[in-house]
């Protein structure tokens, strides 16, 4: 079983990969202010607070391993949790760990445009075909660390979000005790989109950045004392985000103006590489691959519970809710997850449509799942349960925020979009053919 600790470290440790090294750039390029690059992250993280609030109040009333499946077959039914369960099997989480994995073999590529490593001894030329085979191998090696079981996978993830979260303060700190500029923080960038459309592009970078945060609440039935761990976790999780977020885009800042931000894909490697020159790219680099390397474990421990608890209530292959006898752990629905990654992972020709999808499909159904709160409070009668402050303002704002971001998502990527529709929909036949007799929900230490 999960303490509090866990749980927190699955929050911070999911939601810190790659993002905040990147998205300043995306941002900078969107609004071309750094006030406007710092409202962005402010919004963008008091709506994903907001929606981790709501989840929090929906995880104390329903902690059982599954997370937005369980909420929402209890307030909307069988077909609406299968529909989300077939959406997250199929394409969502299969798609994230594929994404996250070649992003790792990606990051580690950065190494061979590094000064110090130009050496032919440390040159290893890097492809396609040999990030593909590295991504796969990856996945495995987190899909192996899981089905040993939660309590090695939890561990993993603990020690390793403390070490992260430290080195991101340290580079944090090298940029400031540099020689910067606070004046960087006036400067513009002048060619950028600009205007609302463009804060748009730089608060839906933000969410993204943050996003990862509800995965948590698929291992509900894992963590020790639910009711209080788990908004514990969810709320203190994304406060330390937040602020590890904020102190490493003012320490990009401080070092870089607006117009070098924007002209560099990179601009946490570039700031410190300015600091302290190669080594401290290297160094960038290596965090960058370790925070995804965590991140990854969180999606995998995450994504195999939900057809896990459709397979226990009836709704799914028998044996995707198999336990093993000796590790506890949902082993089929683990191996099954490694194997859609894996094709997807061969199937490079369709990766960024699938990852696209992805984004598409898990914020429709944020969105979903918050209105389940307005059944569940009209429901639950209990005083012991943790309660969203501000309700229902809270819930409805991230609702409306979840809206708008499928909005400029579904125009931005209208091809993409279609089709996510169709996957979801394709869905229903499939539903009646695995409907049975429901079981109520149970949670992993019951074999």
């Amino acid at each position: 079983m999960l303490g509090t600790s866990h749980a927190t470290a699955i929050v911070v440790g999911t939601l810190i990969g790659s993002g905040i090294f990147l998205v300043p750039h995306e941002m900078m390029l969107a609004t071309g202010s750094s006030s406007l690059v710092y409202l962005a992250w402010i919004v963008g993280g008091l709506l994903s607070l907001f929606g981790a609030m709501t989840y929090a109040e929906l995880s104390s009333i329903m902690p059982y391993t599954g997370g937005e499946y369980v909420y929402l077959r209890g307030a909307y039914g069988d077909l609406t949790a299968f529909l989300y369960m077939w959406t997250w099997f199929a394409v969502a989480k299969p798609a994230s760990i594929a994404s996250v994995t070649m992003g790792l073999a990606r990051t580690l590529a950065i190494f061979h445009s590094l000064a110090w490593l130009d050496r032919p001894a440390f040159r290893v030329p890097f492809t396609v075909a040999w990030g593909q085979l590295f991504a796969i191998a990856v996945a495995w090696l987190i899909t192996g660390l899981n089905y040993l079981g939660i309590k090695k996978a939890g561990d993993f993830q603990l020690v390793f979000t403390w070490l992260k979260g430290i080195l991101i303060l340290v580079i944090a700190g090298f940029c400031f005790a540099a020689v910067g500029h606070w004046s960087n923080f006036r400067t513009v960038y002048a060619h950028a989109h600009g205007g609302f459309s463009g804060f748009m592009i730089a608060l839906i970078a933000a969410l993204w950045a943050y996003d990862g945060w509800n995965d948590l609440t698929m291992v509900s039935g894992e963590v020790r004392n639910p009711q209080r761990s788990l908004p514990i976790a969810l709320i203190a999780g994304l406060g330390i985000v937040g602020v590890l977020y904020m102190a490493t885009n003012a320490a990009i800042q401080y070092i870089l103006p607006a117009a070098q931000i924007a002209a560099s894909p990179r601009p946490a490697v570039a700031a410190l590489a300015a600091v302290t020159g190669p080594w401290g790219a290297a160094l960038v680099s290596g965090v960058m691959a370790l925070s995804i390397f965590v991140t990854l474990n969180g999606t995998v421990m995450s994504g195999a519970r939900v057809p896990f608890a459709a397979a226990r209530d009836g709704l799914f292959f028998r044996h995707m809710g198999d336990i093993h006898p000796r590790f506890q752990s949902p082993s089929t629905s683990l191996v099954v997850q490694a194997v859609l990654t894996t094709g997807l992972l061969l199937a490079v020709g369709r990766f960024q449509q699938l990852f696209e999808l992805a984004i598409f499909s898990e914020w429709l159904f944020y969105m979903i799942t918050s209105t389940t709160i307005f059944y569940y409070r009209r429901r639950e009668t209990s005083t012991k349960t943790y309660r969203v402050w501000g309700y229902p303002v809270v819930p409805v704002l991230f609702i409306a925020a979840a809206a708008v971001l499928l909005y400029y998502s579904y125009i931005e990527n209208l091809k993409n979009s279609i089709f996510g529709t169709f996957v979801i929909l394709a869905g229903v036949p499939l539903y009646f053919v695995f409907r049975s007799r429901p079981h109520p929900p149970v949670t992993l230490d019951q074999p």
